[in-house]
């Protein structure tokens, strides 16, 4: 499967690739293929003379055929499969293809679409990419890795597919989610493609179309839980660690009472990552400590509510909580800025809650003299009415959420709210910008989990900024790669926060959007991948020496998307 090696110039950086693949086997191999690219002396070498066209062409030539097809297909979700049709053929061409077009094609392979391919995932397979490892097989999972994986692997992004976006317990259509946000670490990132690993575990599913769909590809069984379920994911984490013992586990859309644990469980012994909690929450921190910037009130200041206390939601409410620790405030005083709701409303000490949950809920004795519409649940516009928050934050998947009653509310006792509708995807927004600016006048600070068009009010166009978690996790996983940290702690995290926030629009101007293009994402990354790396070094977390330069190393292993040269294995 991976008959070929990269070489290396003296200074440790690719020159070309030596094979022994030839023929039909060189064309269908994707990491490899260079289509009508292949030159006529690698035709000749490669016995591929007969086998391509006779034009010779450049990547860019390939890449400008590649978009007038790509043009050609109407919905997103076609779209979506044709560009996973081209990663499967060549993925060179699809990230340089990609590359060139990030802010049109990223929103296509990734949130929003990539919702829907998810839920289209056993009708539309084609091609395996990535390994599977079911409950059942859980005596074979070092075989498994040992026949199905590369000879090095920095980074694997893990998935149950048990909470995918908004849409839920996807089984093992999550396998698609594990590949999107691998494509993402590489074209935001700079991660190379070849040493990066999908893996879905197959746990069962409760999702009743599924286990009744005679097309469904995985485990028709009830999802596995407690110690059967903890024992399978640590036979897992063990066997794949022994494989790849300075590995960077990314966990993703696990459901939210499993999340937390894992996440706690294996923290400190292990380079691992959620991308729900800790990558939400930073890019959402970071959105905010730019919103704050812009509406000129110290964070320490501000009153938040969070609509949402699920995986996503605490996670950025933990990222929020420990930015006002670091500015001072006390355990006590931290958590009094904070109100979450729910899908039962307002979280309180006697509300129903999970372990991660309950340093956030509010006592009861303090919402004695609140004016409410039912006494039995405490909703959104009951907790905006008496607490005036000047922050509100959207993670429900509750469409719609943020009306038109809400948000004017708030604007009454703010002069610039910030408010963040985060829920993927798009149909599931709590509100759209161009709602928000027209109920606000103009003067809401905004950010959104997917992406808006820009809004045209009073003759100004808006550019939205999209709180979008590509802007943060691949420059973490590129920084704690680089240095090959022992984990990933809540220190990095934060120095991350910053050298994203840092890079906002709104330091030059006060009306600027939140967080930098899409477009810009790969330079974003190399600044938060510095500043992760050298936060590592300080605390004692990097495996690498004092004497190499970051910045040369991040550099080294930086991929960029370009054909090599073939050389006879």
């Amino acid at each position: 499967m991976y008959k070929f090696k990269f070489i290396y110039d003296e200074n440790g950086f690719p020159t070309s690739i030596a094979t022994s693949l030839t023929g039909y086997d060189l064309l269908n191999t994707s990491k490899l293929n260079k289509g009508c690219a292949f030159s006529p002396e690698e035709r000749e070498c490669f016995d591929l003379t007969g086998l391509l066209p006779k034009q010779i062409e450049t990547l860019e030539q390939q890449s400008i055929r590649m978009y007038m097809q790509y043009k050609e297909h109407a919905s997103n979700l076609a779209k979506n499969i044709y560009l996973n049709v081209l990663h499967d053929y060549n993925e060179t061409l699809f990230y340089h293809l990609v590359n060139q077009h990030l802010e049109e094609m990223l929103p296509i392979i990734y949130t929003p679409t990539v919702g829907e391919a998810v839920q289209h995932f056993s009708l539309e397979h084609r091609k395996t990419k990535g390994i599977y490892i079911g409950y059942q097989d859980r005596h074979r999972i070092a075989d498994i890795l040992d026949q199905g994986v590369p000879p090095a692997v920095d980074l694997s992004v893990v998935t149950d597919g048990e909470a995918v976006l908004g849409i839920g317990d996807q089984g093992i259509g999550g396998i698609n989610i594990s590949n999107a946000k691998l494509m993402v670490y590489t074209l935001c990132g700079g991660l190379h493609p070849h040493r990066l690993l999908p893996i879905q575990l197959d746990v069962g599913t409760n999702n009743p179309q599924l286990l009744n769909d005679p097309m469904y590809l995985g485990w028709r069984h009830e999802r596995i839980v407690g110690q059967e379920y903890d024992d399978f994911i640590d036979a897992f984490v063990k066997a794949l660690t022994r494989k790849f013992p300075h590995i960077y586990l990314h966990w993703e859309d696990v459901g939210r009472y499993n999340a937390q644990r894992i996440l706690d469980h294996y923290r400190k012994q292990i380079c691992t990552f959620n991308g729900d909690r800790q990558g939400t929450g930073v890019v959402a921190l970071a959105c905010l400590l730019a919103g704050v910037t812009a509406s000129e009130t110290p964070l320490q200041e501000h009153r938040i509510i969070i609509m949402g206390a699920g995986t996503a939601g605490i996670g950025i409410a933990d990222q929020i909580f420990d930015a006002l620790r670091r500015m001072g405030l006390s355990e006590k005083e931290a958590y009094s800025h904070f109100w979450l709701i729910d899908k039962n409303g307002l979280l309180t000490s006697e509300s129903e809650l999970q372990s991660f949950q309950i340093p956030y809920a509010r006592q009861k004795d303090e919402l004695a003299h609140w004016e409410l519409a039912n006494q039995n649940q405490i909703e959104l516009r009951d907790v905006v009415k008496n607490i005036h928050p000047t922050i509100l934050i959207g993670c429900s998947t509750a469409k719609g959420a943020f009306t038109e009653e809400i948000v004017k509310q708030m604007t009454h006792a703010v002069k610039r709210p910030i408010i963040m509708p985060l829920s993927n995807p798009t149909c599931l927004a709590e509100a759209t910008p161009d709602d928000l600016l027209h109920w606000t006048e103009g003067k809401a600070i905004i950010a959104t989990g997917s992406p808006f068009s820009d809004v045209l009010y009073q003759n100004k166009i808006y550019r939205i900024a999209q709180s979008n978690n590509a802007l943060a996790f691949p420059g973490i996983g590129l920084g704690s790669i680089a240095v090959k940290a022992k984990h990933v702690s809540d220190d990095m995290l934060w120095a991350a926060t910053e050298a994203l926030a840092q890079c906002s629009p709104v330091h030059q101007d006060r009306m600027a959007p939140l967080l930098p293009k899409l477009a810009e994402a790969k330079q974003v990354s190399k600044q938060v991948a510095l500043a992760v790396a050298e936060q590592a070094r300080r605390e004692g977390l990097a495996q690498i020496s004092d004497e190499v330069d970051l910045v040369s190393c991040i550099e080294k292993i930086t991929w960029e998307a370009r054909y090599f040269p073939y050389v006879k294995k």
